[in-house]
């Protein structure tokens, strides 16, 4: 089989959608609180950038994150299929559980990023925006008559929040909940809210504490409602970019595609070593036994703005790519791949008219890599 890729701006086309009826009544109430909204539907900006970025860190930030993908995978074969299917396993989970994994090619080059939470009866997954169904379409191909397993796409009947920040949990038990302070990452529970039924999961998709919840499309409006009044404050698109980059979580289309292995992609986190056999699977082995990984996404401070995609070099070797740039209060800061031999974090660069230094972001982990370096911390993806 052929391991060519959709073009990533066809993907991103497929999904803006403008949102649905089932999605009226949460646009609408975003609308009236100040959200501009994007071409996905979903808001860009409250106006209030600055103190929702403060929240994130300090207290409690609510971001729709509604045109993420959602995928369920039910049979009885579910959990075998996605071990075979991805870099995680799966094979011992339990329901309850959570945990993320990498699509990747038959030559592990990477697809996408995903959260999975196991249920009773099915596997959920969150996909990245506009690859719920690249992946619907990925796995019907490895799905044969044999096989106990069903996949039904979501995305248009789900609404995916994320409360982000260091008070998300106190500000649930206003709400009513009690959830587990030391829960592992993933850890995952249907509660109610305001009388809705809402799925709670470990982990706000950074590197930052926080919960992500899945509920109802239809009744979406009524726990964004109950968390604001609660105190969280409402962040837009805009916001959740910026978390994004200073974190270095890496995306599709950027630091996610044909060039790079999740190993690249510091996505250690989300491999496990010990499995059987899986797509791509033969490749990550090889690259981690022989350590073998010839870069490496980091972070880069930068002296002014570049432009993605612009090199990376130090003094007249070019040892890496910018992907993504984000301006902070510090300076502007990149995610870029660099070659391993030139060096880690506190390498000097130059990146177009940019002076830069190479620093590390906190969702990234690096494996044997870290061990090298002692300096280097293991990221742990998401807290």
């Amino acid at each position: 089989m052929s391991d060519a890729f959709t073009p990533i701006t066809d993907m991103i086309k497929d999904a803006e959608t403008i949102w649905t009826d089932t999605m009226q009544a949460l646009r609408t109430l975003q609308q009236t609180a100040g959200a501009t909204l994007g071409e996905t539907g979903i808001p860009t900006s409250f106006g209030n950038d600055a103190t929702a970025f403060t929240a994130a860190k300090e207290s409690a930030a609510l971001i729709d994150r509604s045109h993420w993908g959602v995928i369920e995978l039910s049979g009885d074969d579910r959990l075998r299929f996605i071990h075979n299917q991805t870099t995680n396993a799966f094979q011992q989970r339990q329901p309850g559980e959570g945990c993320d994994t990498v699509f990747v090619t038959s030559t592990a080059r990477t697809i996408d990023l995903v959260t999975t939470y196991i249920t009773e009866d099915a596997v959920l997954m969150i996909t990245s925006p506009g690859q719920d169904q690249r992946l619907m379409d990925w796995m019907d191909r490895y799905i044969f008559p044999a096989d106990k397993v069903a996949l039904k796409n979501l995305t248009d009947t789900m609404a995916v929040f994320s409360l982000v920040g260091p008070e998300s949990e106190s500000l649930l038990g206003k709400c009513g909940i009690a959830l587990e302070s030391n829960a592992a990452y993933g850890h995952h529970h249907t509660v109610e809210i305001d009388g809705v039924a809402v799925r709670i999961a470990k982990g706000s998709g950074l590197s930052l504490e926080g919960y992500t919840l899945l509920v109802l499309a239809d009744t979406a409006d009524t726990v964004w409602t109950a968390l604001t009044a609660a105190g969280a404050v409402p962040a837009g698109e805009t916001v959740w970019h910026q978390l994004r980059i200073q974190a270095g979580r890496p995306q599709p289309g950027t630091e996610l595609t044909e060039d790079y292995n999740p190993l690249e992609a510091g996505l250690w986190h989300a491999i496990s070593f010990d499995k059987g056999c899986y797509i791509g699977q033969e490749t990550i082995a090889r690259l981690n036994t022989y350590q073998g990984v010839k870069q490496q996404l980091w972070g880069v401070q930068l002296s002014t703005p570049v432009e993605p995609g612009t090199p990376i070099l130090v003094g007249e070797d070019k040892v890496g790519t910018l992907t993504s740039i984000l301006d902070t209060a510090e300076g502007p800061l990149g995610l870029g791949y660099i070659r391993t031999k030139a060096g880690g974090a506190g390498l000097q660069v130059t990146v177009g008219e940019a002076e830069g230094t190479v620093v590390d972001v906190p969702f990234l982990s690096r494996g044997y890599l870290a061990e090298q370096n002692p300096e280097i911390q293991v990221g742990q993806g998401d807290l």
